[in-house]
């Protein structure tokens, strides 16, 4: 048990990893089950999280061991014929398995749509969504830029107008294994961000072997919230791997993080900043919180000041979606007989719910080539199972520098609205960098509004916010999202 100095740090931290792990869905609800869950782990001693900065070599020792398996006749087994309650589309899709880990029975499920045109040509995307723990099937396939939405009823499905599919070939990840249908024989604990990056990239080039017309194709990997350490890692293991083999193994040319995760101390003190620049909570808290709290590396007991102050945050947000602070929240998740009329572009808050009832169907399983060792608990959007977490980085801004100095193109974006990991957190993390502006803070557009504002730096870093969009930027504002992906991909300026 804690002492009483430190109670309140330690619920400040379990409300902070939880939100994580819940970022997928924004469901206050689930949130306070997964707070629950951590706040009983880390009692009882098991918790494992280590918050230092570990060495990236330590990263690249994960992938050291992956091997190549064989893949001929896989791709086509992977086809998908047609989703229950389809609509009719003009491309391709898969789903299935990588192995990643022969000895462990590890292995990692993918679902991968084609461009309807072009295909031959437009590059190779990766999206892995964060948590850790949360699916990019269910997530960012289901609900923010895959071709296809859940109907209210959980068993159709509708176009998604501003699917990214448009501008890309889109790879959708489930990992760690333990996430969605990914699964080890194996028990889940130790789970990490070392080990989520060696199996990332054992996935990756094993993935290319079985579709090899991607072997060559320019290659980008996105991501949000946790993922703000899932990209940049995999992409440092992959430029290791280049170097090592002297040639291009994957053709790797950039990244993109939204609402990320990219250094702890500036991420944790922007996040109260912003609730207090928004009357989420008193100006009085904030600067208690300013003056008292102590975000560093390793600092694990506050002050009374600073406990005071923390305890003064929770039962302000509690019943607000702090990933959308002027969003709805899902009042009534019940499955509708019928579909409820949708728009494009207004999110429905209970989204998730449908989700979770279309993907525990056999038949959707089935359609999918998903659970094929039949998991003993039901797929989620967020799994409890990687909870005991092993290593995070403290900070992801060395592997930063070390992509503009490999002539790697970085976008860090920002939903506005989103509380969790704000635009205040963003922006006060990348001044850590002390980058030399190129092109000043400026207004972008999309069919004459004001889409966002952007900033780029020396060394082909952009920063931009997108208006009106919480942390799932897609779910929010799937119309500016989609034209960020385009510019992103292109290698162009947002529109001014």
């Amino acid at each position: 048990m804690m002492g009483g100095k430190s109670c309140c740090w330690f619920v400040f931290f379990l409300f902070i990893f939880s939100s994580f792990v819940a970022q997928s869905h924004g469901m206050i609800r689930k949130q306070t089950e997964l707070l629950n869950l951590l706040r009983k782990a880390k009692m009882q001693g098991n918790s494992g999280i280590d918050t230092s900065l570990f060495e990236v070599n330590e990263i690249e020792s994960e992938t050291e061991s992956y091997k190549i398996l064989p893949q001929k006749g896989m791709k086509e087994k992977d086809r998908i014929e047609r989703l229950p309650g389809q609509p009719h589309v003009g491309f391709s899709q898969y789903g299935g398995y990588v192995t990643i880990d022969e000895s462990k029975g590890e292995a990692l499920y993918y679902y991968f749509v084609e461009a309807p045109t072009s295909k031959e040509y437009l590059p190779l995307l990766l999206w892995l969504n964060g948590g850790p723990g949360c699916s990019s099937l269910g997530a960012g396939a289901m609900a923010e830029l895959g071709p296809f939405r859940v109907h209210s009823d959980g068993k159709t499905l509708y176009r998604n107008r501003f699917a990214w599919n448009k501008a890309a070939n889109v790879l959708f990840l489930e990992t760690p294994s333990g996430v969605g249908f990914s699964y080890s024989n194996i028990s889940y604990n130790y789970r990490g961000d070392r080990k989520t990056a060696g199996g990332n990239y054992a996935f990756l080039v094993n993935w290319l072997e079985r579709f090899p017309e991607y072997k060559k194709r320019d290659f980008y990997i996105a991501g949000e919230s946790y993922a703000g350490h899932f990209v940049p890692q995999l992409a440092h293991v992959i430029l290791h791997h280049n170097k090592k083999a002297n040639r291009t193994i994957i053709n790797l040319k950039g990244i993109t993080i939204g609402n990320a995760a990219i250094h702890d101390e500036t991420d944790w003190l922007g996040m109260y900043q912003y609730f207090g620049s928004h009357a989420l909570v008193s100006p009085r808290t904030t600067r208690q919180i300013e003056k008292h709290c102590d975000f560093s590396p390793g600092v694990t007991n506050q002050t009374k000041e600073c406990n005071t102050a923390f305890e003064e945050v929770y039962p302000n947000i509690a019943n607000i979606d702090i990933y959308n602070i002027y969003g709805p929240v899902c009042l009534d998740s019940n499955l509708t007989a019928k579909p409820k009329k949708v728009t494009p572009v207004q999110f429905d808050p209970c989204s998730y719910d449908y989700v979770h009832a279309y993907l525990n169907r056999p038949d959707v399983q089935e359609a999918l080539h998903a659970n094929v060792t039949k998991l003993k608990y039901d797929w989620e959007i967020c799994n409890n199972v990687v909870y005991n977490w092993t290593d995070s980085a403290w900070s992801i801004i060395t592997l930063l520098h070390e992509f503009m100095e490999n002539g790697l193109r970085v976008w860090v974006y920002s939903g506005d609205v989103d509380g969790r990991v704000p635009v205040t957190s963003t922006l006060a993390s990348l001044a850590k960098m002390r980058l030399t502006v190129k092109t000043p803070w400026h207004p972008w557009f999309l069919h004459g509004e004001v889409g966002g504002y952007t900033e780029v730096y020396k060394g082909d870093l952009t920063f931009a916010t997108v208006r009106g969009a919480g942390h799932q930027v897609p779910s929010f504002q799937p119309r500016r999202a989609l034209s960020l992906i385009i510019h992103f991909l292109a290698g162009t300026p947002l529109p001014n």
